[in-house]
Formats: structure tokens, C-alpha cells, sequence
């Protein structure tokens, strides 16, 4: 008889595994790469002292229209996005928030190369234009702007830290940087592996597959035993960029085995629990609050398209 599980994430975050959607993933995998058996292996903590976790969030502060008396009616958004990093210093036993910065963006469909009007707030908004007028597109160009950002901060911050990212790596040089995905839409490899996924026991790895349309490596962490949970529950799927040498990436994905499950989030505090690292968690709370009261910045987006529209 198959066996029923409740998802510990809180129903509004979706679901860590989408089971609907766990289909094949495309593009060709070498499950072979590292050349050892396929079993669980332990984490290795290289005793690496300077961590980095970077992560970025976003926000819709108004929809808008763009009355075009030709084309007709056209979409367009303003939004706010932050990213930062946790800086994580293992010898000093203290961690700390740097690197925050806020951006603002109006994003205007149809191609057009209208400026968006002045609105008194710091950091101002710059205009995005995008050549469809698919609502989706306007939300993916605000989302490729923050992971852009992200990008951007976590190669700078892995010229001398080892550098945990959350989500899919965007850009895909030789940096030490470590992608952390919290949920499952696809699948990676053979079905006969998924024995091996169901066995890693907290602070365990797969061996590492390449994704090779991709450039990247990439491989499956079980960050802590989760009660009650089914054989994906607790589970990322970590990657690296295959611009690195194949040994680099073997400490790699051991460290990440090793320190991931050390910062895992409970239950108790964090919604989407232990996927969502504790220091991930602390960011995403601080940058929330850089990006500034919603009201207010609504009030003032209105203030602005008034003004222009009357002058």
C-alpha cells in the first residue's frame, strides 16, 4: 500500500518536491563523473573558516498600464529587489549582514523607450524594456534582474570565502561558488539512483553528475532526517560550475555535506524548514526591511504618475 506524507513546508511556499511536475530533466547527465560507486558519501569539513551566503529577494510594488492611444493598453510593473550576504567567520564564531543593496526597476512592455517618471525615493527607479507584452516576461525580466545582482556579489565575495548562493548558479565562471536549490522540479538522473538519494543519511552526498548542456556539476545533500518525512524530505540538490577543475568540486560538494547541515532550519522557526538555511533565513528577513515600507512606496509611485500625467 503506498504511503501518505505531509510536506513540512508551510502550504504557502508550494511544496519542497512537486511530484506533478518531476519529470525528466533535459539535457545529457554523466552520473559517472567522480568515478566511485554510487553511494552515500559522508561530508568532509575542510575546517574552511570565511563562509559566504548570498541570497536576494524581490517584490511587485505596483502594476502598471501604459495608455498608448495606438497600440492600445500596455503592461508594464514597477518592482524593488535586495540582495546581500551573511558573512560566516568560523574562527571568530560571529557572523554579520554586508554587502545589502536595493534596486528599483520599472519594467515597460512592448519595446517602448519611455522613461519612467521621477519618484522621491532612494534608490530611484531605473526602466527595463522588454520587446513582449506576456505578463510572465515582465516578472522573469524583475527575477533575471536579481539574480543578475546576486551573480554579481557572490563572484565577488568567493575571491577569498567559499560561497554558498541560494538558488540555481547564474553565472558560470571558474568561481568557487556553491548553488543551494531548496525544491524539485525535475529529475536528474536514472530512476535506479533514487535508492541511493532514499539511503544519504544527514550530512551525506550523492556522488556528483555532470549536467553538460548545462556546464555544471551538481549533486544531492540530505541537510538533516526530517520525522515523518518520505525519502526526498530534507533534501537540496547543490551545483558548481564545471569551468572548475573536477577535484576543486570534489571538496566542494564533501564541504557542502559537511556544512550545510550545521545551519539548517527547525520547524519551529522557519516555514520552509531545513531547506531554508538559518543565515538565508536572517537575510532574507533584513533585506525585506531595506526594501522599505510597501504603503509608502506605493503612495509615492501614485504621487509620481500623477504629477506627470497633469504637467
Amino acid at each position: 500500500m503506498a504511503r501518505i506524507f505531509v510536506e513540512g513546508w508551510s502550504p504557502e511556499y508550494g511544496a519542497p518536491l512537486d511530484a506533478a511536475e518531476l519529470a525528466p530533466a533535459e539535457g545529457t547527465v554523466d552520473d559517472d563523473v567522480e568515478g566511485v560507486e554510487w553511494a552515500p558519501l559522508d561530508g568532509v569539513d575542510d575546517a574552511c573558516a570565511r563562509i559566504a551566503f548570498v541570497d536576494g529577494v524581490r517584490r511587485i510594488d505596483a502594476r502598471l498600464t501604459v495608455d498608448d492611444p495606438v497600440a492600445g493598453p500596455i503592461p508594464g510593473l514597477c518592482g524593488t529587489i535586495a540582495i546581500g550576504a551573511v558573512l560566516w567567520d568560523r574562527a571568530a564564531v560571529r557572523s554579520t549582514v554586508a554587502s545589502e543593496r536595493v534596486q528599483r526597476w520599472a519594467v515597460l512592455a512592448g519595446g517602448r523607450a519611455e522613461r519612467f517618471p521621477v519618484v522621491e525615493l532612494t534608490p530611484p527607479y531605473e526602466t527595463i524594456t522588454i520587446a513582449t507584452k506576456d505578463g510572465d516576461a515582465l516578472i522573469h525580466a524583475l527575477q533575471s534582474a536579481m539574480r543578475t545582482a546576486e551573480a554579481s556579489l557572490a563572484t565577488a565575495l568567493a575571491s577569498d570565502r567559499c560561497v554558498f548562493a541560494d538558488g540555481p548558479l547564474h553565472e558560470l565562471g571558474p568561481h568557487e561558488v556553491v548553488g543551494v536549490i531548496k525544491s524539485h522540479r525535475v529529475t536528474y538522473l536514472d530512476p535506479s539512483r533514487n535508492q541511493v538519494i532514499a539511503a544519504l543519511g544527514a550530512g551525506q552526498r550523492t556522488p556528483l553528475f555532470a549536467i553538460k548542456d548545462y556546464g555544471r556539476y551538481s549533486w544531492y545533500v540530505r541537510l538533516a532526517t526530517v520525522d515523518d518525512g518520505h525519502a526526498w524530505s530534507g533534501l537540496v540538490r547543490c551545483e558548481a560550475s564545471a569551468h572548475l577543475p573536477l577535484s576543486t568540486v570534489r571538496t566542494i560538494a564533501d564541504r557542502a555535506a559537511a556544512l550545510l547541515p550545521l545551519v539548517a532550519s527547525q520547524a519551529h522557526l522557519d516555514p520552509r524548514a531545513p531547506q531554508n538555511l538559518v543565515p538565508i533565513g536572517a537575510l532574507e528577513r533584513e533585506l525585506r526591511h531595506r526594501m522599505g515600507d510597501p504603503g509608502l512606496v506605493y503612495r509615492a509611485l501614485r504621487a509620481a504618475v500623477t504629477e506627470r500625467r497633469a504637467s
